[in-house]
């Protein structure tokens, strides 16, 4: 036997179903909003530097462009704030200095803290001042 079901009922049973799909296509664009803000603030600036491949020489150390040499499997951080790492591929190293991006640059200028590794921005008239940034780059 069929069931009846009245048609204001199922304009209503409709329109709910429609605002859940609204509500999770809002949310899942929000997600996706704040996914692809991270990918773009997290863009990395890194290298790798190759070991020499010597046949039937494993290498035990690395050596960087400055010609120092590291142990295997060791960590260090460079003058130039880079963070670097030796493995059995070679030397990889990653800028770990987050780069202003966004801000007034007619107004204030960017200054780099070798002791810190960190920037700030003030302002160019004023050096006490500091100026607001709303983008920085990794």
């Amino acid at each position: 036997m069929s069931r009846r079901v009245k048609v204001p009922a199922l304009k209503e049973l409709m329109v709910q179903v429609a605002e859940a799909d609204n509500d999770k296509q809002n949310a899942l664009l929000g997600s996706l909003l704040v996914l692809a803000t991270f990918v773009t603030v997290c863009n990395a600036q890194c290298f790798v530097i190759p070991h020499e491949n010597i046949p039937g020489n494993l290498p035990n150390e690395c050596k960087d462009l400055d010609g120092v040499t590291h142990p295997m499997n060791s960590k260090w951080k460079t003058k130039s704030c880079q963070e670097c790492s030796c493995d059995q591929h070679g030397i990889s190293c990653c800028n770990a200095v987050a780069i202003p991006a966004d801000y007034d640059t007619t107004k204030c200028e960017k200054i780099f803290n070798e002791k810190t590794c960190s920037y700030k921005v003030v302002e160019r008239n004023d050096p006490e001042k500091t100026c607001p940034v709303s983008g920085w780059i990794m």
